[in-house]
């Protein structure tokens, strides 16, 4: 079951969509593009997938009685997804400085190995802007793409 909150004229910029954990995720990444150029969808749908992936199947371990809820966030400067889930929590390698609430990393920061484990995180550094991670509990994540000027088109929300 998919639940979405729909802007109110309060928050016209931002609105919430949350589902059991699932990797039926088709739907989910359709309503969650809805506001996005369609010349950015193609890439963020692939950031987008890995992280609802991440959420649904390695914090929520694809719990169905689990959720994962997405507050889409549109600003002048960038569009913004939050990825909340239900698990024990992600703890980045970077993750030496618990007093930060959340962290910028790059794709050059990440180890690269063979495996793959860690190819989530790499792509998810390589599409998005911005990827800041909660390390108080590690079950968050905010992912930004930042609109170049004069790039962006008029969004109705």
């Amino acid at each position: 079951m998919i639940f979405v909150s729909l802007p109110s004229s309060t928050r016209r910029n931002s609105s919430t969509v949350s589902f059991a954990s699932t990797l039926y995720l088709c739907p989910i990444l359709d309503l969650l593009l809805l506001k996005v150029p369609e010349e950015l969808q193609p890439e963020i749908r692939l950031g987008l997938q890995e992280a609802l992936v991440n959420a649904a199947k390695h914090g929520n371990k694809l719990d169905p009685s689990k959720t994962v809820v997405v507050k889409f966030i549109i600003t002048k400067e960038s569009y913004s997804w939050i990825i909340s889930d239900e698990g024990v929590g992600f703890h980045h390698p970077l993750s030496s400085q618990p007093e930060c609430e959340c962290q910028v990393t790059s794709d050059r920061e990440l180890p690269i190995d063979e495996s793959e484990s860690g190819r989530g995180l790499c792509i998810l550094n390589e599409i998005f802007d911005q990827v800041l991670w909660d390390y108080e509990k590690g079950t968050q994540v905010k992912l930004c793409k930042i609109i170049k000027k004069g790039k962006r088109q008029t969004v109705q929300v």
